[in-house]
């Protein structure tokens, strides 16, 4: 058995490999069987250098001896496969690189081979496997680490520095992604994508978010990594620049190497945020001591900021005789030189620099200063703000309605001025202080021992009747019947009463009602989701030609068109707080503003909405750290109990601020504005808040504990203000 299966075995043929040998490269010509014939010059400089470079030959050629007319072997060879080679070598040769009889290794063809020389050339060029890209990065991020540079590996592969250091990041993404890309789980520019945030963990996190979805763009992918930076190209960044930040220690992500206009990201927000507050404050300083009234400063002022409100007329500064001949000489250059290159088709670089500094000079004549008159300005004001280059912005002379004198007063001073105007002069005579709001927050340092609670600001007002705005818009629109009851209410009242419309919580001819103010948190409300997704939802639907609406909504069936009539008239809803106007001139008179807020009560109860059940929480942002500390306390007190209150009443505001947040997140405890008029506010009990005292952080537990049994006597624990 042993012997027949030997037999059976040897039957198979055996492969027998050509054997190499080291051939004088003069005794080699190229072979017309070679299949390349198109662009046989492309990349050949590369391939030289390449070789001239390692001094020695990457892969040898493939050769088959050359036969006589009676078939035997002249000594000569040709090469079927391994042209590009070849010419390389005979590049070098002529060069004087290379010995024209030098050898090259070659692989020989056996004389009885059954492949063709054509089959050889198209086997060698078919048969090829490109390296994975993996490989390379991994290859280069090799070299690199064993001590060559990046220019250096960069010009070994007829590259630039730049595509080696982006090879370099993406060989530095998670390890696991790396593994996903080997496999095609994702695309290169996938991959790119996640090297805008250098922290595995959070590409991974990323990944397991976009795994299984459909929105895969790396644009998606990058958005996701860097949603909690800024990008150095925003506004707020320039304005503070980008040295300034990282001197105070701000840290910075890396440059994303796949976009030339990308210059990285900035990872501290709360610290870009005060630098560019203490970089505006310091402008709205020296601007106050003009003499205007107010100094509004935003990073960004809201569409419409000047609407309703009175702009002052100011001159230009006069100019000296020297600056009247200064610019007529600039004019006069400018026109020369525009005569002297009419003809020309492209102006010489120098002169189209000096006509440029021309225009810069001449451009700041027409900026000069504005001379306004001292007694408006004491009743005007400054808005402050960055524009989308980061350059300060600063519109003057503006004056609200209610800093507005009546219109027919006649309480003047001998000399014609008016009273309120006298007293602006001396006022601004005097050097009255120009009150400076930041984000609508008053600039004017706090004092921490007062108890008094002062009243809210009016643009914090604004902001969380904004909040119950969008709420209830969200409340109507998903309660048909209230919807048409107050619609109808507005008709009948408007077709019976002639009633006046100032001052009416529901616009019947549906006026989308903008919020000027608004917290940067609003957006993202569950109440704000609703609406824009109930809207987007309907949007699809509805037919943009009117008669094909008109045809639309006649088809619609009852329950659909009752659904539609509560969205569209949600629309016309305003709960917004705006400071009254005591002359009516412009806004809304004290009576109107306290109509809109009773009959938005009045919807807040038919449709039931709640704020603390509609997602509504204080939070620093949007609440505890736009108030006083008396204010912070008591809503403490209110919400989670004397004895929380207690717990951090000795804090600094930001930190009073932080732990208020959290002891009120669960309490269901409103700000004023959000709640209902007949709705007071419940005292929590003490007892509750011992009883879960475990949850508080142990600096402010163990402290009040220590301090609370004194002598064996159980008295209340007072902390020692750290201020």
């Amino acid at each position: 058995m042993a012997r027949k299966a030997a037999k059976k075995k040897s039957a198979v043929p055996m492969i027998v490999f050509s054997r190499a040998r080291d051939i004088p490269f003069n005794r080699i010509r190229l072979s017309d069987s070679n299949v390349r014939e198109t662009d046989v010059e492309a990349g050949l400089d590369e391939l030289t250098s390449d070789i001239e470079r390692r001094e020695d030959l990457v892969q040898g050629l493939n050769v088959r001896a050359i036969l006589d007319e009676n078939g035997n072997e002249t000594g000569d060879f040709e090469t079927p496969a391994g042209g590009r080679r070849y010419r390389s070598i005979a590049r070098l040769v002529q060069a004087g690189r290379f010995p024209e009889d030098g050898l090259i290794p070659c692989i020989v063809k056996k004389a009885d081979a059954k492949t063709t020389a054509v089959d050889d050339s198209l086997t060698e060029n078919v048969h090829r496997l490109a390296l994975h890209p993996l490989d390379q990065f991994r290859a280069f991020k090799r070299m690199v680490e064993g001590g060559a540079s990046t220019e250096e590996v960069a010009t070994a592969y007829f590259t630039t520095p730049r595509y080696i250091e982006q090879r370099l990041r993406l060989a530095s993404v998670s390890p696991k992604l790396l593994e996903v890309y080997a496999e095609n789980g994702m695309t290169l520019a996938m991959l790119e994508a996640f090297t805008a945030h250098p922290d595995h963990a959070r590409q991974e996190q990323v990944w397991e978010a976009v795994q299984q979805s459909y929105y895969r763009e790396p644009w998606r992918i990058r958005n996701m990594l860097t949603e909690t930076t800024v990008p150095a190209s925003d506004k707020r960044a320039r304005f503070v620049g980008l040295d300034a930040y990282i001197a105070a220690g701000g840290p910075v992500l890396p440059r994303y190497l796949f976009d030339d206009e990308d210059e990285g990201w900035l990872e501290d927000i709360a610290l870009l945020d005060k630098l560019v507050a203490d970089k505006l404050k310091s402008v709205a300083d020296e601007i106050a001591a003009e003499g205007w009234k107010w100094i509004s400063v935003d990073t960004d002022l809201p569409y419409g900021y000047d609407h309703g409100l009175r702009a002052l007329t100011g001159s230009f500064v006069d100019l000296t005789d020297e600056e009247r001949a200064a610019r007529e000489a600039l004019r006069e250059e400018y026109e020369r030189l525009e005569a002297e290159y009419a003809e020309a088709d492209e102006l010489p670089v120098e002169v189209d620099q000096r006509l440029g500094e021309i225009e810069a000079e001449l451009e700041a004549f027409e900026k000069r200063p504005v001379i306004y008159d001292p007694a408006e300005m004491a009743l005007a004001g400054v808005f402050v703000s960055i524009d989308r280059d980061g350059e300060i912005m600063v519109d003057r002379g503006y004056v609200r309605p209610e800093d507005e004198g009546p219109a027919d007063s006649d309480a003047t001073s001998p000399d014609g001025a008016s009273e309120e105007a006298e007293g602006g002069i001396a006022s601004a005579g005097t050097g009255q202080r120009a009150v400076i709001t930041i984000g609508g927050q008053s600039t004017d340092a706090e004092d921490e021992e007062e108890d008094v609670i002062k009243p809210l600001p009016e643009r914090l007002v604004s902001e969380l009747t904004a909040h119950r705005t969008l709420a209830l818009r969200d409340a109507v629109g998903a309660n048909p019947h209230v919807a048409l009851t107050a619609l109808l209410h507005k008709l009948v009242r408007d077709t019976f009463q002639r009633i006046s419309t100032s001052g009416a919580s529901l616009q019947a001819s549906v006026n989308h009602v903008f919020f000027r103010e608004q917290g940067k948190d609003l957006a993202e409300t569950a109440y704000a989701k609703s609406v824009n997704q109930r809207h987007e939802d309907w949007k699809a639907d509805i037919p943009s030609d009117a008669d094909a609406l008109w045809d639309w909504l006649d088809a619609l069936d009852d329950a659909s068109r009752m659904a539609l009539l509560a969205h569209c008239v949600s629309y016309g809803i305003n709960a917004l707080y705006e400071r009254p106007n005591p002359y009516s001139a412009t806004g809304v008179s004290q009576s109107g503003l306290d109509r809109r807020m009773a009959e938005a009560d009045r919807l807040a109860r038919a449709t039931g909405l709640d704020m603390v059940e509609a997602g509504f929480r204080p939070s620093v942002e949007n609440y505890l750290g736009r108030v006083t500390k008396p204010r912070i306390l008591e809503a403490v007190r209110e919400g989670a109990g004397e004895r929380a209150a207690q717990l951090i009443d000795h804090l600094k505001k930001a930190d009073m601020a932080k732990e208020a947040e959290r002891l009120l997140a669960d309490t269901g405890w409103l700000p004023e504005p959000l709640r209902s008029l007949d709705a007071e506010p419940e005292q929590s009990s003490d007892t509750d808040v011992e009883a879960d005292n475990e949850v508080l952080p142990a600096f402010l537990a163990d402290d009040d504990e220590a301090a609370g049994d004194v002598n064996g006597i159980d008295e209340p624990a007072h902390m020692v203000a750290a201020e």
